[in-house]
């Protein structure tokens, strides 16, 4: 049975609905990310998890037991803020026990420690919050988190103020922190290399829609929508005319094959999603002109003009210049391309 369930989750702020009938499934120890654009509804998703807001229509519950109308004091859920929220006259250790009031001393201490243990800081205790680092007082933060032993653990956007070196690193650490604890974790990104790190699952959301719920590898390779498509990672569109068995006749002439997301009516208007790593240069492809080329060692990310678009092509970085004309074409290996109906979801 699932440990966590959203049960139909829908959330208005006077005639602005930002969450639309969210249903999510989370097993135990599981670490789901919400992923999506500012104003997609993961916050407040999140919130209404917390308790901090009260849904309009739908039901969650934890482990068996109905939650929806409790407080957050008597949900046992942790919280690990956006900016953490720590408390800079405080030292260590009187920060992680400041959720643990009407914990005996003996009881409060060992909690601390414990805590501090879990997320590789032991002995920090007396150390003045001004005196570690952003990545350590990230730490700091999921450990005050841990000390009250919730059921759950929830992070907001836990890395958005760290800069992008120390927030590598970071997410490393509380990637190898949270699957020591084994804690069911939900976390809002709208970063797509978080989401992907640190979750076993991703679901993404746009418009207070749940658009799909799976792996990294699912998300990337098998999107659902063609805003999942666009969204998770880099993808070229080509415009056309479905054509039935999975085919795309491009405005050139060529039909190219693809995996239809939906049901899609031959004489259709479509688009064929490819990613950069599906495209190749090949003799006899689209004719074009390469615009940009961004290096990325062995391989660079080629921006090449045809058709009136550009496309995005990842090759061998000495496979072309710019200004070099280069034709265009579908590669054997990479994902499989995607077809969507134009005007679809």
């Amino acid at each position: 049975m699932p440990f966590l369930v959203l049960d139909g989750l829908d959330k208005s702020f006077q005639s602005n609905r930002v969450l639309r009938e969210l249903s999510l499934e989370i097993e135990k120890g599981e670490v789901l990310a919400l992923l999506g654009p500012s104003g997609s509804g993961k916050t407040t998703a999140l919130r209404l998890i917390a308790g901090f807001e009260a849904p309009d229509l739908g039901r969650i519950r934890v482990d068996g037991e109905d939650v929806t109308g409790l407080p957050p004091s008597r949900r046992r859920f942790g919280m690990v803020f956006q900016h953490y929220a720590l408390f800079p006259h405080l030292t260590v250790g009187e920060n992680v026990a400041f959720g643990l009031e009407g914990t005996g001393k003996e009881e409060s201490r060992r909690r601390v420690a414990e805590a501090l243990a879990q997320v590789d800081l032991p002995g920090f205790e007396a150390r003045r919050v001004g005196e570690i680092s952003g990545g350590q007082q990230q730490r700091v933060a999921l450990a005050r988190a841990l000390a009250p032993e919730p059921r759950v653990l929830l992070l907001d956007e836990p890395l958005s103020n760290l800069d992008p070196t120390l927030r590598e690193r970071t997410r490393r650490e509380l990637r190898t922190a949270i699957r020591k604890i084994g804690i069911t974790t939900v976390l809002v990104t709208h970063e797509q290399e978080e989401a992907f790190h640190l979750g076993d699952r991703v679901a993404v959301l746009h418009g207070g829609i749940l658009h799909q719920v799976g792996s990294p590898e699912d998300l990337y390779e098998r999107p659902a929508t063609r805003f999942v498509a666009g969204f998770v990672g880099r993808a070229s569109a080509f415009p056309g005319t479905y054509e039935g068995d999975g085919k795309v006749r491009l405005p050139s002439g060529e039909a190219w094959a693809g995996e239809p997301a939906g049901d899609l009516k031959p004489g259709e208007p479509a688009e064929l999603v490819v990613r950069p790593e599906s495209l190749v240069f090949i003799p006899g492809g689209l004719p074009g002109r390469v615009t940009e080329r961004r290096y990325a060692g062995p391989v660079s990310f080629f921006l090449v003009a045809l058709d009136g678009q550009e496309v995005e092509v990842m090759a061998p970085s000495g496979a072309a210049s710019e200004e070099d004309a280069v034709s265009v074409g579908l590669g054997t290996s990479g994902p499989r391309p995607r077809i969507f109906g134009v005007g679809k979801a």
